[in-house]
């Protein structure tokens, strides 16, 4: 067999489909345990990146919005809305960065 990835494992790769379905599926078409290694190890290398890339939007948006938070907090703008901004934005703001330090560190 060839080692280049054929349409078919292309479009399982696109549809996020389990490491362990596309183990089944490639030996069940026949490709060495080499190339199905290749090719899974591909995919999951594919998958951490892109969770790394939302946990690491996701963290600068926490960040923003808790500099903001910190920022209003401390100027007071609006003295209505302290407590709101002081509990409210800030934990918005920890909650986000929680999850994601979760997506990049998983």
């Amino acid at each position: 067999m060839t080692t280049s990835i054929p349409s078919a494992v292309q479009q399982w790769l696109a549809e996020n489909y389990d490491p362990d379905k596309i183990r089944k599926k490639l030996s069940a078409l026949g490709y060495e345990e080499s190339v199905i290694d290749s090719i899974v190890k591909e995919h999951m290398k594919t998958w951490y990146a892109k969770r790394q890339t939302t946990g690491f939007i996701m963290l600068a948006i926490g960040a923003v919005l808790g500099f903001i938070s910190c920022v209003l907090t401390l100027t007071n703008p609006v003295p209505a809305l302290y407590y709101w901004i002081l509990y409210g934005l800030t934990s918005i703001a920890v909650i986000i960065l929680m999850a994601g330090l979760y997506y990049v560190l998983e």
